[in-house]
């Protein structure tokens, strides 16, 4: 199986850390929120938590606005 971030293939992404995926995807961290197969990952643990062949990534940014 291939994971999946943000709906898209990403089998460059397997083996690596959250924190390698969210740095390919988002220029800026900042206001950056990460769920890997339906849980929210606290930003410390992004370092720490590899991606899986079966894993399904989203990454979300806040935006301002009306």
């Amino acid at each position: 199986m291939t994971p999946l971030v943000n709906g898209q293939p990403g089998p460059e992404h397997t083996g690596q850390t959250l924190a390698d995926v969210v740095a390919a995807w988002c220029p800026s961290p900042r206001g950056v929120a990460v769920a890997r197969n339906g849980e929210v990952v606290p930003k410390g643990r992004w370092p720490e938590v590899v991606v899986g062949p079966d894993d399904v990534v989203e990454i979300v940014t806040a935006a301002a606005g009306g």
